[in-house]
């Protein structure tokens, strides 16, 4: 069987394990580690606290320092099923794509690494190739953050990490970080007709989104000088806004849901302390004016950090010598690149198909991604091998 074709069934089983964020991705690691096993490697499952989710670790070649890992997300979005042309969860061919929720972000991916996996089995490594497989990357990397945790516990140190998301295979050397947050409310009900007598917790919401907007302005001179993103400045985003009950009933409880995706690593702390101090010195005053017991509290959803461009990078050199790229880009959307890199890694983000399909309908990566995502990792073997 060739590589290609190899990759195109392991894609379809991959598709076929619906692993939402929100349920179970144990099925689908255990398919992994059962291939990677089958292969000789050393692999590892490390559970989350709920015991439904995992992440996979695991390794081809010697023990100790060094080598490369091949990193993905085992998690997708939600896929409303009268949306697409077809069944989500079941792969289906069409032009020369490959559709399927996943398809691209990023088991595409993942089932080239697996694909490639036989052939670095089969090679007498100098240095190892890891497999770093995380659960629930698109609700704040949360598995990649527990992974990178764990390896740093037991001081396992390798050179070189290779996100593989989708990048229509281009060299990925920096992204903005991205920081969630879910800010609540809690004031006194009361009658409409009296709002003096209440505290409203919608009031209050809508002030402190007043001033998470206005900090835009203030992130936009806080860019950096030639600053390589688009936009170049730290961005807010507001993405949802619950409060109330009726027209005619004070608000007792809202909630805020908002994100920071900073360029620069000062930029999520200022962003933070200065919404903290706006919330404590100026909102909670006065509503617990009316009611002592109001409050105001913000719950860190995720804070991954951004992968910084590095004047030296290993990972950067390495697959632009094995993808044949003249250069490197910089995205605005996340990965777990930054938390690799965080862990003392070189990191880049490459991998196939593009992200202007990913979290759509009638997702799909492009056979011709596929094929120059094992052309890469092809070329790799023998870079493991050599002395």
């Amino acid at each position: 069987m060739s590589k290609l074709n190899r990759a195109r069934s392991i894609l379809a089983d991959l598709i076929g394990f619906p692993t939402v964020s929100s349920d179970s991705n144990l099925e689908m690691m255990a398919y992994l580690a059962d291939r990677l096993t089958s292969l000789g490697a050393r692999t590892e499952l490390f559970t989350d606290p709920s015991g439904h989710k995992a992440n996979l670790f695991a390794t081809l070649g010697p023990e100790g320092p060094g080598g490369i890992v091949l990193s993905g997300h085992s998690d997708v979005v939600p896929a409303v099923a009268d949306d697409w042309t077809s069944d989500p969860f079941a792969m289906v061919e069409r032009d020369g794509r490959l559709f399927g929720r996943g398809a691209c972000d990023m088991k595409g991916f993942i089932a080239c690494a697996l694909a490639a996996a036989p052939d670095y089995a089969g090679r007498d490594l100098a240095r190892p190739v890891h497999f770093a497989f995380t659960y629930d990357e698109e609700v704040g990397c949360l598995g990649a953050r527990a992974l990178t945790e764990e390896l740093a516990r037991r001081e396992i140190r390798p050179e070189i990490a290779i996100i593989g998301e989708p990048t229509e295979m281009r060299v990925i050397e920096g992204h903005k970080g991205c920081c969630e947050y879910t800010t609540r409310f809690t004031g006194a009900a009361g009658h409409g007709s009296a709002p003096e007598r209440g505290v409203n917790a919608a009031e209050y919401a809508a002030r402190y989104v007043a001033r998470l907007l206005a900090l835009r302005e203030e992130l936009h001179a806080r860019a950096p000088e030639h600053g390589r993103f688009d936009p170049p400045w730290s961005t807010i985003n507001v993405g949802r806004i619950e409060a109330g009950v009726a027209h005619n009933v004070i608000a007792a409880h809202a909630e805020v849901d908002w994100e920071t995706r900073p360029v620069q690593p000062a930029d999520g702390p200022f962003v933070t302390e200065t919404m903290r101090a706006y919330a404590e010195e100026e909102l909670l005053p006065a509503m617990r004016a009316v009611c002592p017991e109001a409050a105001i509290e913000t719950e860190t959803v995720g804070e991954v950090a951004g992968l910084i461009p590095m004047p030296e990078n290993a990972a950067r050199r390495l697959v632009s010598e094995l993808t044949g790229a003249n250069g490197a880009e910089v995205v605005a959307f996340g990965t777990e690149a930054g938390l690799f890199q965080s862990l003392g890694l070189s990191a880049v983000v490459c991998g196939p198909g593009s992200i202007e399909q990913a979290h759509k309908p009638d997702e799909f990566v492009a056979l011709d991604q596929m094929e120059a995502c094992l052309g890469m990792l092809a070329r790799l073997g023998p870079r493991l091998a050599a002395a």
